[in-house]
C-alpha cells in the first residue's frame, strides 16, 4: 500500500495538537470562569452590603427626623399602631426607597417585636429577628446571604431562583447636626433581591467558556484555510478571471450596442426632421380650413418627443468629450432652478436651499454638468406631482464639493436602488430608462461619484462628489 501525501500527515499531526490544546484551553477557561464568578459574588455582596449601610443611613436619617421627632413633639410618643402614624412612616420609607431595587424594609423594637415591615402581612410578628437582632442592638451591622443554588442555571425559568441578601442595622438617635449618639431605638433590616445581578454573573461565565471554545475552533478553522489554501488560491483565481471575462464582453456588448444606437440614432433623426417640418407646414394650412383639427400638431409633438428619445439614445452612446473649466456650482444649480421654476411653482413645490457661504468651485464641463444636475432635478419633481418639498444641500470639503438633491416623494423600492443606474431600466411609463445612465457617466467623466438612497423621513436623496482638482 501507499503511503497517504505528506501534505496528510502533517495535517493529521496538527490537528491531534489543535485537538489536544483545545482540551487544555477548554479546562483552563472553565477554572478560570469559576475564579471569575467566585471573585464576581463576592464583589456584587460587598456593593449590596455598601449600598445597604448607606440606605441605612439614610433611612435613619429620614425616619428619625422627619417622623420620630415630629411625631413624638406632637403627640408626646410613637404609637405604629395607630394607622396615621403608620400611613405617615410606610410613606417616608417607601419615598426613600423608591427606584432601588430593595424587596422589603422591617423595623423592630426593642422587644423584638415587628412594629413596622412593607410586607403589612408580617406587622406586629414577637421574637423575630434572631442572632442579627442581638447584634445590631449591640451597635454592630451583620449581612446574610440566602440563596437558592440551582446548577447550570443558564435559561431564565417560570420562577428563577432567588438569591438575597438581609443587612441588619442599628436605627439610632441622631444629634442634630447629623451623628450618631450611640443611644439604639431598633433595628432595621434591609432584603434586597440580587437574583438579576446573579444570573448576569452566571451569564458571563457562560459566556467566557462559550468564547473560549469559539476561539479554539476559529482556530482550527484558520488552521483548515491554511491547509487548504492553495486550492482555495487557484479557485478563487479562476473565479477571478471568469469575472473579467464577463466584464470584458459585457463592455464589448455596450460598446456594440452603443455603436448600433449611434447609427439607428442618426438614420432616424434626419426623417424625423423632415416629419417635424412637414407637421408644421400641414397645420399651417389645416388650420385655414378646420382649426379645431389638431392631428398635425399631435404629428408635431410626437415627433419631438421621439427626437428627445433619440438624442438620449445619442448622448448615451457617444463618448463624453469634455470642456474643462472652473465653475462655480452654487451659480450653476440656481441657473437649474431658474429654468424650472415654472415648473416648480405649478406643482406647488418648495425649494430649500442648503448652500455655504462664499462660491463652491470645481474644474468641470458646464454643459454637462448643468444637464446633469437639471435631470436630477427633473425626476425630483416628478417624483412629487402633488407637491411637496426639494431639498438642496452643497458641502464645500478640501478635496472634494458635495451636492445632494432630495425630494420628499414616496421613495424607490430595493430593486429600484440597486438598478436605477442600469441603462434602460425605468420606473415611469414613459421613459427609455437612460436619464441617470447619462448622469452617471457625466459624473464619472469628472472623476466624481454617485450614490443614490433613501434617507430617514422619506423620498429619495442623489448624492454627487466632484474633486475640486482635476483627476
Amino acid at each position: 500500500m501507499s503511503s497517504p501525501p505528506e501534505t496528510v500527515k502533517p495535517f493529521k499531526l496538527v490537528k491531534y495538537f489543535f485537538l489536544s490544546s483545545f482540551l487544555v484551553v477548554l479546562l483552563f477557561a472553565l477554572a478560570l470562569s469559576i475564579l471569575i464568578t467566585q471573585r464576581s459574588e463576592e464583589a456584587l455582596l460587598k456593593k449590596t452590603e455598601s449600598f445597604a449601610l448607606l440606605l441605612a443611613e439614610n433611612l435613619n436619617h429620614q425616619v428619625f427626623f422627619q417622623f420620630v421627632v415630629p411625631v413624638t413633639f406632637a403627640t408626646g410618643q410613637v404609637q405604629l399602631r395607630n394607622p396615621d402614624q403608620f400611613a405617615r412612616l410606610d410613606k417616608i420609607i417607601r419615598n426613600t426607597i423608591y427606584n432601588f431595587k430593595i424587596e422589603k424594609v422591617n423595623i423592630y423594637d426593642p422587644r423584638r417585636v415587628l412594629a413596622y415591615s412593607t410586607d403589612r402581612t408580617q406587622v406586629g410578628k414577637k421574637d423575630q429577628g434572631g442572632s442579627d437582632y442581638l447584634k445590631a442592638m449591640k451597635g454592630k451591622y451583620s449581612s446574610r446571604f440566602i440563596s437558592e443554588d440551582v446548577l447550570l442555571e443558564i435559561w431564565p425559568r417560570e420562577k428563577p431562583p432567588s438569591r438575597k441578601l438581609i443587612t441588619t442595622i442599628p436605627f439610632q438617635v441622631e444629634s442634630p447636626t447629623g451623628a450618631r449618639t450611640g443611644q439604639i431605638l431598633g433595628v432595621f433590616e434591609i432584603t434586597q433581591d440580587i437574583s438579576e445581578d446573579y444570573r448576569d454573573i452566571l451569564r458571563d461565565q457562560y459566556l467566557l467558556l462559550l468564547l473560549s471554545i469559539g476561539l479554539i475552533a476559529l482556530l482550527f478553522v484558520i488552521l483548515l484555510f491554511i491547509v487548504q489554501r492553495g486550492e482555495t488560491i487557484m479557485k478563487k483565481r479562476e473565479e477571478e478571471r471568469k469575472k473579467l471575462l464577463g466584464q470584458l464582453h459585457q463592455a464589448e456588448r455596450m460598446a456594440s450596442l452603443g455603436a448600433m444606437i449611434a447609427s439607428v440614432s442618426h438614420e432616424i433623426k434626419n426623417p424625423l426632421g423632415i416629419i417635424r417640418s412637414t407637421a408644421d407646414l400641414l397645420e399651417k394650412k389645416v388650420r385655414q380650413y378646420d382649426p379645431e383639427n389638431r392631428l398635425a400638431s399631435v404629428i408635431r409633438e410626437e415627433s419631438d418627443r421621439l427626437n428627445r428619445v433619440v438624442t438620449e439614445f445619442l448622448d448615451f452612446a457617444r463618448p463624453q468629450v469634455l470642456r474643462i473649466q472652473p465653475l462655480e456650482l452654487d451659480k450653476l444649480l440656481e441657473k437649474n432652478l431658474a429654468f424650472l421654476e415654472p415648473e416648480i411653482a405649478k406643482q406647488n413645490v418648495a425649494v430649500e436651499k442648503f448652500f455655504p457661504v462664499g462660491p463652491v468651485v470645481v474644474p468641470g464641463d458646464y454643459d454637462q454638468l448643468y444637464r446633469g444636475f437639471l435631470n436630477i432635478l427633473i425626476n425630483a419633481l416628478q417624483a412629487m406631482p402633488e407637491g411637496g418639498t426639494l431639498s438642496l444641500s452643497l458641502r464645500n470639503f478640501p478635496a472634494e464639493a458635495e451636492v445632494e438633491i432630495r425630494d420628499f416623494g414616496p421613495g424607490l423600492n430595493s430593486e429600484a436602488l440597486d438598478k436605477a443606474f442600469d441603462p434602460f431600466f425605468t420606473t415611469k411609463e414613459k421613459g427609455t430608462g437612460l436619464g441617470l445612465a447619462i448622469v452617471k457617466n457625466i459624473v464619472e467623466a469628472h472623476k466624481g461619484t454617485i450614490e443614490l438612497e433613501n434617507p430617514p423621513g422619506g423620498g429619495t436623496a442623489v448624492r454627487i462628489r466632484l474633486p475640486r482638482q482635476p483627476g
